[in-house]
């Protein structure tokens, strides 16, 4: 079984050391609801709260950009992808685009002991 691909918001993986850095990796969607979807959401905004039609949308483009980002990491050789994060934008006014980027590379098992920061 092949290794999980390491993904993290921070410039550095702990317990890590880049030992390669392949380069910007990314993955994009572009999603819209349904006409019944949109009409739903619709008459949910004429008494106010959550639109759960669209949560659910966002967070289903949000994992499948997230899903080819690794897909394109790996296919440029990395194990890890450092500084991940999300961008999100409207297209017309039904679709959604969801971005998923970071930079891939290539990571080993820190062995050195790890030693205290020091501020002098």
């Amino acid at each position: 079984m092949a290794e999980e691909l390491i993904i993290v918001s921070t410039p550095y993986v702990p317990g890590y050391k880049i030992t390669k850095t392949m380069g910007f990796t990314w993955g994009l969607i572009v999603r819209s609801r349904g006409l019944g979807g949109n009409f739903i959401a619709s008459l949910r905004t004429i008494f106010g709260g959550e639109i759960h039609e669209y949560s659910e949308l966002l967070n289903q483009s949000r994992q499948q950009a997230l899903d080819r980002m690794k897909e394109h990491a790996k296919a440029m050789g990395a194990n890890a992808v450092i500084s991940v994060d999300f961008d999100s934008s409207e297209l017309g006014q039904s679709m959604t685009e969801v971005l998923a980027c970071g930079t891939a590379v290539f990571v080993e098992k820190e062995t050195a002991p790890a030693s205290p920061v020091r501020l002098s």
